[in-house]
């Protein structure tokens, strides 16, 4: 069995990102589906941290391009410095979102503390969305859909500049696992970034388990990987609890292949599960699934693998 660091969960109760409310709810969602417990039950140290603090949702519309621009930032430089603190202290930040705009701070922590290290960071993104939105591409403003862009230099200065006064990455460290919902301007703008994306057709011609092997390559014992889990990179008949459902997506078990041959590099460092939205959920089954895949994240498989 993969020996894994200490794990501290980090709750990031907001919406603020969103097109839709009720993502806040995600963290005490997976606390309900004993995500602590099941970690536990692997022979993880889990620490819960409890849930950071921020300002309300003030459910407003774009100013400038971007919606609720302050919060956002507010919500993710609490992120980045709770993120940065665990890792300082040998931990595993498992940060339980909120929506996927909080993989700013995280994933700005994360790449500090590789670069603080000397380490290679490589980061895994499973979503049904790129988030290489821009505010001159998309009309919401919702920054939810932006993340990516932000990370790697495209989108408001106090965002792309978080952790400094550079990006956070450089496109070559992402690889993006499960789109299947690009929007026509975000499709040349990843194209030009020359993000490394396993869409759905790749997925539907040649597997997840080669999709994978894609995405994982080239890793070894000296690079940190960040996986950051949109839970909409889920085909919604299995999880249907997001606020931005997207057909087609992986499915049980596809979804239990990729996390399985996550856990087989032994090389992850530190989590994020975003966009469980418990509002359109039926009786806390997204959560479950989700709980239950991010066990084999930890190592649990159908039978004990050398």
């Amino acid at each position: 069995m993969t020996k894994f660091s200490p794990v501290s969960l980090i709750g990031v109760p907001t919406d603020i990102g969103a097109g839709h409310r009720g993502a806040l709810m995600g963290p005490d969602a997976l606390r309900v589906a004993n995500i602590d417990k099941v970690l536990r039950e692997r022979g993880v140290d889990v620490v819960d941290r409890g849930n950071l603090a921020g300002p309300t949702n003030p459910w407003l519309p774009p100013s400038d391009g971007y919606r609720h621009l302050d919060g956002v930032v507010a919500w993710n430089r609490a992120t980045m410095d709770a993120v940065y603190d665990e890792l300082s202290l040998g931990r595993m930040p498992l940060m339980m979102g909120g929506d996927h705009c909080l993989a700013i701070g995280s994933i700005t922590a994360v790449a500090r503390h590789c670069r603080e290290q000397g380490r290679k960071l490589r980061v895994i993104w499973l979503d049904a969305h790129t988030d290489f939105n821009t505010s001159e591409l998309t009309p919401s403003g919702n920054i939810h859909g932006m993340p990516v862009a932000c990370l790697c230099g495209h989108g408001p200065k106090r965002l792309v500049e978080l952790g400094g006064s550079e990006p956070a990455i450089d496109p070559s460290v992402m690889r993006q696992v499960g789109i299947r919902s690009v929007d026509d301007g975000e499709k040349k703008l990843v194209h030009e970034a020359g993000l490394e994306v396993y869409d759905m057709r790749f997925i539907d011609e040649f597997g997840m388990k080669q999709a994978m092997q894609a995405a994982l390559a080239g890793l070894d014992q000296d690079t940190h990987l960040h996986v950051s889990f949109d839970v909409d990179y889920l085909d919604p008949s299995i999880a249907p609890g997001v606020g931005t459902t997207v057909p087609g997506g992986p499915n049980y078990r596809e979804a239990q292949l990729g996390m399985e041959m996550i856990a087989d590099s032994g090389c992850m460092g530190s989590l994020d599960v975003v966009e469980l939205n418990p509002a359109f959920d039926d009786h806390n089954r997204t959560a479950e699934v989700a709980v239950d895949l991010i066990e084999s994240l930890f190592g649990k498989s159908t039978l004990i693998r050398s």
